[in-house]
């Protein structure tokens, strides 16, 4: 196929990948003759290769100590140097690196997971988050408020009672949620969020300053920065991944795979063909390989492996 658009984030992101699986096996023959497979699949691929190349071009003249780091000791930083080689790409060069020099420290998140990592995070005030699969969250308790600001992934809030009665706010790009004395999720998703409500309620405002939205126990609300959807049903097992499970009934394949993709670094995609499978079950996340090679057990689909990090579902 090609195409004259520029390169997608993923297809950034799977050169990224290309890269660190090259730089670890030079000489793997195999592994060279499906890059340039790659390669000449797309136009958009040849593209965000010749983008990374400029951009390591770029590298080399940086100070050892900040170029180093970013493409060096792959095998034992594998996932940051990929995450900042992704967002060096998408940024489209060295700019947006040359801040990191000195002002890294005061960029990241108060807390933060990797990919496949979840973690509890207990508050000051004895409210705690449990922190899903790639996610950022910074926190700001005032003397008026407590807020916490979701920057990426997905947050389970379970709120304490305040001694200073400080309202609790979740901040998301695309609005904010206010607790009602609750337990929640709240999960951020490219131009849109979501909140689901486990215990009592939650109110939701749109960043627009649109009237604020009530979702109850049981309820469950996408909205984006400018309106809200309709309020929901609450989807049964919303919650599953606190303790490593993924629990889906009557799940089309392509949510399935989009959802599992949050839990594994590179690319995983499925193949539109396969709009038609539905499925069910309970999965352990702690293996995305095993739970993928196990669908071809039931369906009939294959798993073909590009890379380590490039994995494509097909129809068999």
């Amino acid at each position: 196929m090609s195409t004259n658009a520029a390169p997608s984030t993923a297809v950034l992101q799977a050169a990224a990948n290309w890269y660190l699986d090259l730089q670890e096996a030079p000489n793997n023959t195999v592994l060279l003759d499906a890059h340039q497979r790659w390669l000449a699949a797309d136009s958009a691929h040849a593209q965000a290769w010749a983008r990374l190349e400029k951009l390591q071009g770029k590298l080399a003249i940086l100070p050892a100590g900040l170029a180093q780091p970013t493409l060096s000791s792959a095998s034992n930083k594998r996932r940051e140097s990929l995450k900042l080689l992704g967002l060096l790409l998408v940024a489209g060069g060295v700019s947006s690196l040359a801040w990191q020099s000195t002002t890294l420290s005061s960029l990241r998140a108060d807390q933060r997971t990797a990919t496949g990592e979840r973690r509890d995070v207990r508050l000051d005030d004895g409210s705690t988050l449990q922190l899903n699969s790639a996610t950022a969250v910074n926190i700001d308790y005032s003397k008026q408020l407590r807020e916490i600001s979701l920057l990426q992934g997905e947050v389970l809030v379970q709120t304490a009672a305040d001694q200073q009665a400080r309202p609790f706010v979740v901040h998301t790009d695309q609005g904010s949620i206010r607790a009602l004395g609750t337990r929640f999720l709240v999960r951020s998703e490219g131009d849109r969020s979501q909140v689901q409500v486990l215990q009592h309620a939650v109110e939701v405002r749109s960043t627009r300053n649109q009237p604020p939205l009530r979702v109850d126990a049981g309820q469950q609300l996408w909205f984006g920065a400018d309106k809200a959807l309709a309020v929901e049903p609450l989807e049964s097992h919303a919650d599953a991944w606190v303790n490593g499970m993924l629990v889906v009934s009557n799940w089309p394949l392509p949510r399935f795979i989009a959802e599992l993709a949050r839990y594994r670094s590179g690319v995983l995609r499925c193949d539109p063909r396969l709009s038609n499978l539905r499925i069910s079950g309970a999965f352990q996340l702690a293996d995305t390989d095993a739970i993928l090679d196990n669908l071809t057990t039931t369906l009939a689909l294959r798993i073909h492996r590009v890379s380590r990090y490039w994995v494509n579902v097909e129809p068999a």
